[in-house]
This record gives structure tokens, sequence and C-alpha cells, in this order.
């Protein structure tokens, strides 16, 4: 179940949404979201590789999809890094309040981009899974960044202390937002767009009812689902037998 705000109280309630409702979990508050169902991934982050040591095997698959569905068009376009005719595409389903997300973003994502996405051997498509109003706001925000999606998203994942769980989320983000070009009446005006609210959930309720994704971050490599914040060496090993 996908909690239902309106656009004006999307907007006033992240003057002052309590920690409490933004665990570090990063799990949704209140009884949507235990009928949901829905968490992080609780996977602990990967020790880098010791050079010495034989390469890490391939983590286990946790699933299997049907590509064809899964890259079919949905309530928003994707946004993606990368050639269309990559030998592999991955399809991640982030929050942008979940820790493990943002450690995957730090940690992993830059020497994934530079290895395989900037060399034409994958491609990458973020999609929104949200599990609260600020996890929302920020996607809503990266939407409205238009051509600095990723730039934006970036920027929320390396602030997320600085803007989840705060005293006043809504300023905290309007900083960030300034930074990235936006005014104050942008931002709002951005934050009480129902339309693109609305569309935002359909894709979080999309990939939980196709494709059953329940946490994040989950990766759909093609076809093959993998959850929690893999190591540049676990994503090489599934990766590099695509190829």
């Amino acid at each position: 179940m996908i909690r239902s705000l309106s656009r004006r109280n999307l907007l006033s309630s992240l003057a002052a949404i309590p920690a409490v409702a933004l665990l570090a979990a990063c799990s949704d508050s209140g009884e949507e979201a235990k009928a949901a169902n829905t968490k992080p991934a609780d996977t602990k982050p990967a020790a880098p590789a010791d050079p010495a040591k034989p390469a890490k095997p391939a983590p286990e698959a946790q699933g299997t999809v049907d590509m064809a569905e899964l890259l079919k068009p949905g309530a928003l376009p994707d946004k993606q890094l990368g050639k269309d005719d990559a030998k592999v595409t991955i399809v991640e389903y982030a929050s942008m309040t979940c820790p493990h997300c943002a450690h995957f973003a730090a940690t992993t994502f830059p020497e994934l981009k530079t290895k395989y996405i900037d060399t034409g051997k994958a491609r990458y498509i973020l999609r929104e899974f949200p599990f609260d109003p600020s996890a929302e706001a920020g996607f809503m925000l990266a939407r409205c960044a238009k051509d600095n999606y990723f730039p934006m998203v970036d920027v929320l994942f390396k602030q997320q202390a600085n803007w989840v769980g705060v005293a006043n989320t809504k300023d905290a983000l309007l900083q960030i937002s300034k930074l990235a070009g936006f005014t104050q009446e942008s931002f709002e005006a951005c934050l009480t767009d129902q339309k693109l609210l609305d569309d935002v959930r359909s894709v979080q309720k999309r990939g939980a009812d196709e494709f059953k994704v329940d946490s994040t971050p989950t990766f759909f490599i093609n076809g093959k689902t993998y959850k929690g914040a893999m190591s540049i060496e676990e994503m090489s090993a599934i990766i590099d037998p695509l190829l």
C-alpha cells in the first residue's frame, strides 16, 4: 500500500517530520508501511577486496524477471546512463532516504560507472522506490531538475545525513535545492505537483506489484534479481561473464 498524501500535505509535512518516522532503517512509518512489508535491504557494506585474494564469486541471484516486461515504459520515463545497445542492463530500485542506497552510490557506483557504463559495456537505469514523504520529495526534486536528474540524486545521497530525519526536512531540502539552481518558487511548485507525486508512487507500486521489489536497493541485472548494496567486486563478478 502506498501512503496517500495530498500535494499540500506533502509539502507541509516536510516542515516537521519527526525523526522517528524516518528511522535509519529507512522503512516507512505507520501501519501502511507494515502492510506493504517493504524495507531496506539488510545488507552490511562489503569490505574492500584484498588484491592478494582470489576474486569474489558472484552473489547468488534471488530470482528472475522478464527483461522485456521490466523495460516496458512506466508512469515516468526511465532515467538512464549508458548506451541502449550495451550488453548488460542494470535496473536499480532505490529510496532516497535509504542508507544502504546512499552507501552504494558513494562507494560502488563511481567505479561501476567508470568501468562499465562509460565504456559502453553496461547501461544503468534508476527507478524510484520511496519509503516515506521525504524520499518522495527527494525524487520529485530530482525529476524537476530535468537533465540534472543524476547529479541531483548524487547530491541528495551525499547530503543524506543533512536532510533525512532532521528537525525541518523542508528547509534542509530547500537549501540543497537552491545550490542546484532551484528558487523558492520552483521548489514549492515541484513539491506541489500532484501528477508528479502520483507518478513517483506509480513507479514504486509497479516495482512492488510486478517485480516483487520489497527492499532497497534492489538490482535487476540482465533479468536476475540481486538485493543489497553490493561492492564493485561483487558487481564485477556478475557483469564480467555477461560481456
